[in-house]
């Protein structure tokens, strides 16, 4: 049994490595479904209030609220499958949760790449990275995310990848990371 989480800014490459995964078959539990979810249990839209809503979840249920509400579909996944990749870590509070249900299971992937590149990235998607249209701006998400211990998880990560490379670099790192494990990973990459 294998837990591998993510973190990351926004546009670092967390999508993709769980784009990935869904390709080598190897199931996804993408903890922003969870806030996703609660948007619609309270009538709000996701694609607006998506941050708003997380916010109020880790207020009104404490900081780990929605790892813990993310481990029964990981525990879910792991009866057919011997990994799981959980996509999305926001705080080193999540980190904890997952190190106390999985253990020496559980390992943390940091995904990283520059502003420029992944505001670049986020406008090619049609995810804006400016407030012009009203949304929240790149700066902002970030500053949200880092307020919620997104750094202090980034800096636990048990292996790192540098996401400044081509797609194609990317997704055989992510690759040999899903199927290979992190020894095998650290020993061709780092």
């Amino acid at each position: 049994m294998r837990v591998i989480a993510t973190v990351g800014l926004p546009g670092s490459g967390k999508g993709e490595l769980a784009n990935v995964a869904v390709d080598h078959d190897v199931p996804v539990v993408t903890m922003g479904d969870v806030i996703r979810a609660e948007c619609r249990d309270r009538g709000l839209d996701p694609a607006t209030d998506h941050g708003q809503v997380a916010t109020a979840l880790r207020e009104e249920n404490g900081p780990a609220a929605i790892a813990e509400r993310s481990l029964p579909l990981i525990e879910e996944e792991l009866e057919t499958s011997d990994v799981v990749l959980v996509d999305g870590v926001r705080s080193d509070v999540e980190v904890d949760a997952f190190e106390d249900a999985f253990g020496d299971a559980f390992s943390l992937v940091s995904v990283e790449a520059p502003f420029e590149i992944r505001a670049e990235r986020l406008d090619e998607r049609g995810r804006d990275a400016s407030a012009a249209d009203g949304g929240e701006s790149l700066e902002a998400r970030d500053e949200r995310e880092l307020g919620f211990g997104m750094g202090r998880a980034m800096d636990r990560a048990d292996v790192t990848i540098d996401n400044t490379d081509t797609l194609d670099a990317f997704r055989e790192r992510a690759r040999a990371l899903l199927t290979e494990g992190l020894d095998t990973y650290r020993d061709q990459f780092e």
